[in-house]
């Protein structure tokens, strides 16, 4: 149950639907900047430091160069495969943050799952602490998908069914107990797919914006994505 409440998080998106579309476009640029440094933070004080805690230095960091790779081969043949010859009418990072985030969910409700067999107490705080952080990168990226060419509903399903991973977690989390070792190979995997997303993908776009009003507001809203991420760390620890 926590683990799918978690997941309709997701469906944040749906409030957009009654925004007009020219007033929608003011508010996803801002939203992509936010995404941007939150990926960015995200993966290097959450994911690759968690994994620190766990593994070795030289092998979180063999598994984050993985993660880069393969996140970097899959934009390649996403590229290729819809892009071939023709202009893309969906960019292929809107598919990249989509699987990177199913990653992400899927370690939450792992972890979610673990924190309930723990304790109850324990794990409804884990839950509550998992969903204040989740409801700002979900709007984030559902900004971002929507920046990529997707449209208002399908980037709503699409998000949802990526996030659906944690029930998925939480499952493996509560009945296989020694799953926190898989969560330490996952996590620097994941880091690096998000820290791909955010500095070959995000920011790249952002530099596309020449006004200059627009490009400070991107950097302050980039800046507190960062902040944002930070600051979960050094509250929750987690």
């Amino acid at each position: 149950m926590a683990t799918f409440l978690d997941s309709l998080v997701a469906l944040i998106g749906v409030f957009t639907l009654g925004i007009k579309q020219k007033t929608l476009s003011k508010i996803i640029f801002m939203l992509v900047a936010f995404s941007t440094g939150s990926l960015l933070a995200g993966g290097l004080f959450h994911l690759l430091a968690e994994s620190l805690e766990k593994i070795s230095v030289f092998n979180s960091f063999l598994l984050f160069i993985i993660g880069f790779s393969v996140f970097f081969l899959m934009e390649k043949f996403l590229h290729w495969h819809h892009c071939h010859e023709k202009k893309c009418k969906v960019h292929p990072f809107t598919f990249l943050i989509l699987f990177g985030d199913g990653i992400h969910n899927f370690i939450d409700g792992l972890v979610i799952g673990v924190s309930f067999l723990v304790d109850v107490n324990f794990g409804i705080i884990t839950t509550l602490m998992i969903i204040s952080h989740e409801i700002p990168q979900e709007l984030g990226d559902f900004g971002v998908l929507l920046y990529g060419g997707m449209k208002k509903r399908k980037a709503i399903i699409y998000n949802f069914i990526s996030q659906l991973t944690c029930v998925l977690g939480g499952l493996l989390g509560f009945f296989f107990y020694s799953i926190p070792y898989f969560i330490s190979i996952v996590l620097p995997f994941a880091a690096g797919g998000f820290i791909y997303i955010s500095a070959s993908d995000l920011i790249p776009e952002l530099h596309k914006e020449v006004d200059t009003r627009r490009s400070v507001l991107s950097f302050i809203f980039f800046s507190i994505g960062v902040v944002f991420m930070i600051g979960i760390k050094l509250v929750f620890g987690g």
